[in-house]
C-alpha cells in the first residue's frame, strides 16, 4: 500500500506540475462546467486509473571510463590502419598471385629470376612512394593483410623471391622495429577485428 501511495502522488503531482488538469469525476455541485475537463492518457495500476504523461526524451551522459576509452582508441587506430593499408594489400596480393601462377609454368631458375626482376620494377613503381609514408604500426597491419591476400607471410614471400639471406636481413630489421615478417593471420582468432573491418570495407565498395 505504501508503494502504491508513493507512485500515485508522484504521478499526480507530475501531472499538476506539467500543467495538466486531471478530472476524476463530476457531480452536480461542481463549479466547473463539462467543457473545463481535459482528457489525458491514463495508466491502470492494480485496477486503479492514474493520469499519465509522456515526458520528452532526455540524454544522460557520463564520462567514459579510462579502460573503455583506451579500447576505443585502440580500435580506432586499428580501423584507420586497415582502411589505409588494405588497398595496397589487395594490389600486392593480386600481383604476387599472378606472378606465382606464371612462375609455376617456368622450369628454368634463370627464367624465374629474370621474370622476378622485371616485375620488381613494377612493384617499386606501384608501392615505393606510398609505403614510405606508413607508420611502423600500419606496416605491421599491412603485412598481416598481405598474408590474408596471398596465404603466405612476408618472410616466406621475400625468401621465395629474393632468397633466404635477404629474408633473414629484413626479418632482423623488422625485429628492431618491434614486429616480425612471420606474422600469421587468423581471421577467427587474434585477427577477428581486422577481418571485421575488412568485411566492412568490402561491403562498402560492393554497395
Amino acid at each position: 500500500m505504501k508503494r502504491f501511495t508513493t507512485i500515485f502522488f508522484l504521478l499526480f503531482f507530475s501531472a499538476l506540475l506539467l500543467g495538466t488538469n486531471v478530472s476524476f469525476g463530476q457531480n452536480s455541485s461542481s463549479r466547473y462546467g463539462p467543457n473545463d475537463t481535459l482528457l489525458v492518457p491514463i495508466y491502470v495500476y492494480n485496477g486503479d486509473t492514474l493520469p499519465m504523461r509522456t515526458l520528452e526524451m532526455v540524454w544522460i551522459t557520463a564520462k567514459m571510463p579510462a579502460g573503455m576509452r583506451k579500447r576505443l582508441e585502440e580500435w580506432t587506430k586499428l580501423r584507420n590502419a586497415v582502411y589505409v593499408t588494405y588497398p595496397y594489400a589487395r594490389k600486392a596480393g593480386a600481383i604476387m598471385n599472378d606472378m606465382n601462377a606464371k612462375m609455376a609454368r617456368m622450369t628454368s631458375e634463370s627464367d624465374k629470376k629474370t621474370y622476378i626482376k622485371s616485375r620488381e620494377k613494377e612493384l617499386k613503381k606501384e608501392f615505393a612512394d606510398p609505403l614510405e609514408n606508413l607508420s611502423v604500426y600500419q606496416g605491421k597491419i599491412l603485412m598481416k593483410l598481405i598474408n590474408r591476400q596471398t596465404g603466405n607471410n612476408c618472410y616466406d614471400i621475400i625468401k621465395e623471391y629474393k632468397g633466404g639471406f635477404t629474408a633473414r636481413f629484413w626479418q632482423t630489421v623488422a625485429f628492431f622495429f618491434g614486429t616480425s615478417l612471420k606474422q600469421p593471420y587468423d581471421a577467427t582468432g587474434d585477427d577477428q577485428q581486422i577481418e571485421a573491418i575488412v568485411k566492412e570495407i568490402e561491403r562498402m565498395y560492393r554497395g
